[in-house]
Formats: structure tokens, sequence, C-alpha cells
């Protein structure tokens, strides 16, 4: 393809504007790249034709066949390593457009590399390892377009002090529409979905949105900002020998500890910071945690409190360990039911997380608050994520196959109420399953209201500890290959929703299996037509 030079370069950003020459040269450059596009195909005009703007290469969602969310950080950031800067940034997130960062990934990718967003620690599920990835990469910014960043720039801080406003990370738009504008909703109950014999605590969780203005759509996820247990915040205070009722920039320790910053996964700012306080073997070992070593064999298994313990010999004000610590994220979950079907509440699945580590219980700040602490009326900060690329078919004829084991099987019973409340004549197949029928058929009185009355045209279970042999979702699917095979050939829609390092990826397998069997292909041609379901919209995950 030959390109024409750009034109004689005319200047955009107006003379007076708040930049340095340098950055007024660089942004002239790019915008005027952007704004010459060719006015027949719409493709930009090529910027390195001139020596006036370089190159400028973004993150973009359709060409990053690294972004799986089973794949590990160092497979990912391989598979980009000879890509320019934004896409190895956005190679460096865990999970493909959950939301949680108030972005898509290459949004957020594109922003940090313009420098739109300087914060490196927003991708929650990619936690530590991505925040590790981001502040490596972010020295490469600026090398690439011409910028000049300073060292202040590449240290995004964890936390805005109390009283002052966080930078946000997008265009806010409406009151409850992003991380950085939330509403408020009421939390309206919980009920336990899980039998007394269960090894597992799920609950079924509801929140009344009648004056909070949101409606939502099936698919979409609901962002909720938790709050951490008072009684971790106690040990906290009480090990730090710290005020509970001290101030820290105008805001009381102990309500800090609980609403603002995350006691989770200790992030190298806190291992920095005891570098700092500490001497001899008890710094070289806080500098070496900081750096991403191991040197007790312990890292995973340290939270804050873990951390505040183990150097013992030395005490940062507390004002210095707020600063130091990440804020409180909030969490992520699929929604468990239709706006159309009950327009003023919307429900969650939720699984409680609690385990041992040592002779501490640890638990999920977020599960755990709303399975247990949050209150029946409290107001609590939420907003609406929209589901990139996870949506019931928009012919309501289209017959759908939802395969969601455990709270993996939420967005199906929203899915499953929508196309009831549309009256939508497509048949409908759910695979699910779980530990033991007895205790974990999550919703098994709704589903079987839904089978009686011909919604759900197809229930599938699978028990994986209720005999000998574990059995799962995926093998299911394997069993009733040639009916699956049938329905996808009528042009059946797939969605899948749950874990994404096991399940997610067994029951792909078993799809390309269906595929060469029961569609007579062999096996580069079924991983081929799995390929173009996705390509089309009729494979769809949403997978953590």
């Amino acid at each position: 393809m030959n390109m024409q030079p750009l034109p004689t370069r005319r200047a955009i950003i107006p003379e007076g504007a708040p930049f340095t020459p340098e950055q007024q040269a660089w942004l002239n450059g790019f915008l005027e790249a952007v704004l010459s596009s060719s006015p027949s195909t719409g493709e930009p005009a090529d910027v390195a034709a001139t020596s006036a703007a370089p190159t400028v290469v973004l993150a973009d969602n359709d060409s990053a066949p690294w972004h799986d969310p089973s794949l590990p950080i160092g497979e990912r950031t391989a598979m980009a390593a000879e890509k320019p800067l934004a896409p190895r940034l956005m190679a460096a997130m865990a999970q493909q457009d959950c939301g949680q960062c108030g972005y898509n990934c290459a949004d957020y990718a594109n922003a940090l590399f313009l420098r739109k967003e300087e914060r490196l620690t927003l991708c929650a599920p990619g936690g530590k390892d991505t925040a590790r990835m981001l502040k490596q990469l972010a020295q490469e910014i600026g090398q690439e377009s011409g910028q000049k960043i300073g060292q202040d720039a590449l240290a995004a801080p964890a936390l805005a002090s109390a009283g002052e406003e966080a930078p946000a990370a997008a265009p806010a738009g409406e009151v409850g529409r992003s991380r950085d504008n939330p509403a408020e909703a009421r939390f309206l109950s919980r009920r336990r979905l899980n039998g007394d014999g269960s090894e597992k605590t799920t609950w079924h969780v509801e929140f009344d949105l009648s004056a909070s203005g949101l409606d939502y759509v099936a698919g979409d996820s609901f962002g909720v900002f938790p709050r951490n247990a008072p009684a971790l915040a106690d040990q906290i205070v009480a090990t730090l020998g710290a005020r509970p009722e001290g101030l820290v920039h105008g805001k009381r320790l102990r309500d800090i500890l609980i609403e603002d910053v995350c006691l989770g996964t200790p992030p190298d700012a806190l291992f920095q910071l005891f570098s700092y306080v500490c001497g001899g073997e008890p710094r070289r070992k806080a500098r070496s945690l900081a750096s991403g070593e191991d040197p007790d064999g312990d890292a995973a298994s340290l939270d804050v409190l873990a951390t505040l313990q183990k150097f013992a010999s030395a005490r940062p004000s507390a004002e210095a360990l707020v600063e130091a610590l990440d804020p409180l994220q909030p969490r992520l979950y699929s929604i468990s039911s239709s706006c159309r079907a009950n327009p003023k509440a919307i429900s969650l699945t939720v699984d409680g997380v609690r385990y041992r580590v040592g002779r501490r219980e640890r638990f999920g700040a977020a599960s755990t608050y709303l399975g247990e602490r949050a209150r029946v009326g409290d107001a609590i900060k939420v907003y609406v994520q929209t589901a990139h690329g996870f949506r019931l078919p928009n012919d309501p004829k289209t017959p759908v196959i939802m395969v969601g084991p455990g709270t993996g099987v939420a967005p199906f019973r929203a899915f499953l109420q929508e196309r009831a409340a549309l009256a939508a004549p497509g048949p409908n197949w759910l695979f699910f399953g779980h530990q033991r029928r007895a205790h974990d058929f999550f919703y098994e009185d709704e589903f079987a209201a839904m089978r009686a009355g011909g919604l759900l045209t197809r229930l599938s279970l699978a028990w994986s500890r209720d005999d000998a042999q574990k059995f799962y979702v995926q093998d299911r699917m394997r069993e009733s290959g040639a009916d699956l095979w049938r329905w996808l050939a009528e042009g059946a829609h797939l969605y899948v929703c749950g874990d994404a390092k096991r399940m997610a990826k067994d029951v792909e397998r078993a799809l390309v299996e269906i595929a060469a069997r029961w569609g007579a292909r062999s096996t580069e041609e079924a991983i081929a037509f799995v390929a173009g379901l996705k390509k089309s919209g009729r494979y769809q995950a949403d997978v953590y």
C-alpha cells in the first residue's frame, strides 16, 4: 500500500496551551496523524512518513492473542514481547475486560501509554504481578512517542489522602455507571443457597435499586464497594500500637482501615516502608520482598496483619502505613437477575471465601461483607459494569446453551428470567454442576418450575462429589454430545461462566471433541469451528 506524506504540519494545539514546546510539537504531530485519515478507507495515514510525527501503535482487543485470562502473566507478556509498548501494557493485565479498573483492558493500557492515567495498581484480578509488570513497563512510557516522563509520574500513589479525591479513571458519565462515580443501593436481604451438609457457603444477595436510578441488562456485572471486617482493623491497630481514634489526614485510623484500604495482599510499597524503618536482616528481607523475591518462602501467605507481625521489630507511623497500602477495590459480581423481571431489585450469587493460614483464619473482604456483615437497609456504594460481548442473542427464537457450574450459574438465572419476561420462544439448555446434589443445587426449585413451565428445555446436571469418580459439566457435555452438536448446527449460541483456568478450558476442550466426533471434522477443523463460533459471537464467555 503506497502511503502519501502528510501535508505541512498545522498547529492543532493552540499557542499558550499548558505544554512545553517539546510536548506541543509531539501532540501536534500525533493529532495531525489521527485527523489525517484516508477519506475512502478510514485507515490512518502512515505517521512514520514524516519525521515530525512518530508512529503510535495503541492496544486493541481485536489483535490481542495473548489476552487470555487462563494464561499466566509470563506467557502473556512473552507473546507480546515484540509488540509496541501499549499492547505490552495490555498483555500484563490479567482478565479480559472485567471492568474493575474502570476501563476495558485496551483502554486502560492506552490511557497509561498516553499518560491520561497514572495509577498502575487498578488491575484487581492481576494484583501484584500486574502492578509490578506495569511499573517496569512504565519506565518506557514516552520513549516510543518522544515524550519525557519523570520518576514522580511512574510511582502512582497507592492511596489518595483521606479527604482528597483520587484522579478519575475515565469520564464518569451517569451516577452508578462507573467505579469512579458510584451510586448507592440499599442492602435488602441474603439467604444461604447451600444445605447444612455442604462444604461451601454461598449466598443469594439482593439489593434494592428503588432510589439508585440504576438499571441493567442481563449479562452485566455489579460492582460493590465492600468494607473490611472491623475485628481485622482492630487487630492491625493493636499490632501497630496506635490509637484507633487517631486521625490520619482528618479521618479516624480505624475508619480508614475498614473503609478505604486493602488489608489483603500487601503491596510492594509496604515492604519498601519496612525496609526504611527496619535494620539488619529484617531490612534485607523487606527489600527482597519489595523486589518480588521470597526469602522465607512465605510471601504468598502474607497479608497486611501478617506483614506487621513478620516485621515486629519496627513500627511505622499510622500515617506511613496508610500511605503504603493499596486502596480498597470494588468487587464485580455477575448479576443473577433480570431487570425486566424485577426493575426495582438486583441479585448476586456470592461464594463466601474462608480459609486458614497457620492459626489464623483468613476471609474474603467482599464475600464475607455481603454474606455476614452487611445489614438490611445499609446504603452501599455500587455501580453497573456493562458487559462486553456477553449478551443474549438479538433473535428471541435462537436456541441458547448455558454452561455455569457453581456461582457460574448466576448470569444464566438472569438469562432465563430475561427470556421469560420477553416470552422468547427459543429453547434453553442449562448445564449446572457442583459438589453434591443434596446440598449444592442452587435455585433448584426455580429451575424445576422453569422446566415444568417449558422455559428451561433441558437441564443437565453434574455432581463431582456424589460418586467415587468426579464428574463435571464438561463430562456431561461429552455425554450429550450428539444433541449438543445438533443444537449448534441449528444456530444455538453457547455461553460459559466460571473459572477461567480450569473449567472454561475444559469446556472448550470438550466442545472441540464434540465438534470433531459429531461434526465429522478433524481436530484442526474442530478447533477452527470453535474459533469461528467465538468470532461470530455465538460462543461467549464470562470467566475469571
